[in-house]
């Protein structure tokens, strides 16, 4: 039974907080950044739980606590089913192999229907759009805490991190090797 990102999260988060309301959990959706990873919203988070409530993966009861006005929040926590979807989806999702970004890999493809400086022209773009994306996120992981976090949440972060700079020197090396060609672009010498 697969799940969404949202309901993975979710049950992640509520692992992690043991008992969690609605609003707890945006928070700390906005603090680690978890817009980055998944498309997670405040209705896609009530609509996670009410799923999750539905499957019988959590249960939830009124808290006493109340900040601000409105109704009392509802606390919500992982039931023993909750646990076992949550531990299947963390293995699939690590013992699994990940998709690459097929767009850029059907963009490189079909090099040889562009110039070469148009090509060396995207790819560079690609390259700044990574820059920004690798500083972003290490600012977010810095602002958390960088090393002092519990390993989870560092390699949340690290990840990233580590595929940006490994797609930044691919694109570099094949900026320079489209630099490097003399002759007729795209044709096999």
């Amino acid at each position: 039974m697969l799940l969404s990102n949202v309901e993975f999260m979710l049950l992640q988060m509520i692992a992690e907080c043991r008992q969690a309301s609605g609003y707890d959990i945006k928070k700390l959706v906005d603090r680690r950044g978890y817009r980055d990873w998944a498309n997670i919203g405040t209705t896609s988070i009530y609509l996670g739980l009410k799923k999750l409530k539905d499957k019988g993966w959590v249960t939830s009861e009124e808290s006493e606590e109340k900040s601000g006005k409105g109704p009392l929040p509802h606390r919500f926590s992982l039931t023993e089913a909750g646990m076992i979807a949550l531990r299947n989806e963390i293995l699939g999702s690590l013992s699994s192999a990940r998709e690459r970004d097929i767009r850029f890999d059907l963009g490189l493809a079909a090099l040889p229907y562009i110039g070469k400086d148009e090509a060396v022209e995207a790819l560079r773009k690609r390259l700044d759009f990574l820059q920004k994306a690798s500083i972003k996120i290490r600012q977010k992981y810095e602002s958390q805490g960088g090393v002092q976090l519990p390993l989870n949440v560092r390699a949340l972060f690290l990840h990233p991190i580590s595929l940006i700079k490994s797609e930044r020197a691919f694109v570099a090396s094949l900026i320079n090797e489209l630099l490097e060609e003399t002759g007729e672009y795209g044709q096999n010498h």
